[in-house]
């Protein structure tokens, strides 16, 4: 049987995938036709209901329970982990900053505007575009501010940008959970059985991988763009973590903290209408 799969580029991603597409481990039977592609795009294809099993931001997840489930393997969530605000100087007054100018952001539905906007409910405009534009949306002037995601952690301060606020830290002083960034999901419609053999040959690809940590493999190196490998190890360490393998009753709770607090924006559907977790 074939199933269409997408998930990003990034090193945590690819980490998880790597030895579940290239047959590293057993597939059961099972054939992957695999698509990489940046976060927002990911959210797209899933509301447009195209992919059997994707990564997701979980800011997207109020519009798409109808469709889908969360599988318990493959999800980016943890403390310490959230977007960052940030801005190419540091001002007197960031809550005026955002007010009167351009905010970038690396998507509409991504937590990452989630966040930002339970954090500045009183924002001026947004603009959206791929995460890795928006540092240098920010130090070229196109913005004002812009919220980074993935590798930006890693590199804003050497290209002189200054953090306003994480945004992650702000959702964990206000909610005590842990912060769900993305993670997998699959058509519902599927057998609950065959969802419970994805969740299950996901939590042995990440394995694998663990096993052979900290070499990278060509896979990861191949698609994580120009970055060096220090960079790539500080995002798997960071982004893959106990709830990479299992989300758990606390990692559970806190994307049911986040469902609803974006059905607040999303009044439709209801959320507990439905089975969000397989």
């Amino acid at each position: 049987m074939k199933l269409s799969l997408c998930f990003s580029p990034c090193p945590n991603d690819t980490f998880i995938f790597d030895a579940l597409v290239n047959k590293k481990i057993d597939t059961e039977g099972l054939e992957f036709d695999v698509r990489l592609e940046d976060v927002e795009t990911l959210n797209r294809l899933v509301l447009n209901d195209t992919p059997d099993v994707s990564k997701i931001s979980y800011g997207v997840l109020p519009l798409i329970v109808p469709n889908y489930r969360v599988l318990e393997a493959g999800s980016a969530l943890g403390r310490g982990v959230g977007p960052l605000l940030v801005a190419a100087n540091e001002p007197e007054d960031a809550n005026e900053l955002v007010k009167s100018g351009i905010v970038a952001l690396p998507g509409r539905n991504t937590t990452a505007n989630l966040l930002y906007t339970l954090a500045y409910p009183e924002t001026g405009k947004k603009i959206f575009m791929p995460f890795d534009q928006i540092e240098n949306a920010v130090l070229d002037g196109a913005a004002d501010a812009g919220v980074l995601i993935h590798e930006g952690r890693f590199t804003y301060e050497k290209k002189g940008l200054k953090k306003l606020m994480d945004l992650g830290a702000f959702w964990e002083n206000q909610t005590g959970n842990p912060i769900p960034l993305g993670g997998i999901v699959m058509r519902r419609t599927l057998d609950h059985d065959l969802m419970k053999k994805v969740d299950r040959l996901i939590r042995k690809s990440i394995e694998y991988s663990w096993s052979t940590y900290p070499i990278l493999s060509a896979y990861v190196k191949e698609h994580a763009q120009e970055m060096d490998e220090s960079i790539m190890r500080s995002h798997i360490d960071l982004y893959v973590n106990k709830y990479s393998s299992s989300l758990g009753p606390d990692g559970r709770s806190a994307i049911w903290t986040l469902l609803e607090t974006g059905m607040s924006f999303f009044p439709e559907p209801q959320a507990g209408s439905y089975e969000v977790f397989i």
